[in-house]
């Protein structure tokens, strides 16, 4: 009994997968949004590498100034 509880579980998840498999891909249906996806995640990288490069700057600052200093 317990082989064709596992072959019913089988056939149930390839039927899941083949009605998976045959919808239609919803960036070819909607390429706009995709584009305004792909600008607002590329907009927002650059705003998080700003502030990351303006980090970096201010630690280099404060490290070339504690150096000064200590002469």
């Amino acid at each position: 009994m317990a082989p064709t509880k596992f072959i019913d579980s089988f056939q149930d998840a390839n039927a899941r997968l083949n009605v998976l498999a045959k919808r239609k891909n919803f960036a070819s249906r909607n390429p706009g949004v995709i584009l305004v996806f792909c600008i607002a995640f590329l907009v927002a990288l650059g705003i998080v590498s700003l502030f990351i490069y303006r980090w970096v700057l201010r630690k280099q600052a404060e490290k070339q100034q504690f150096e000064t200093t200590e002469d």
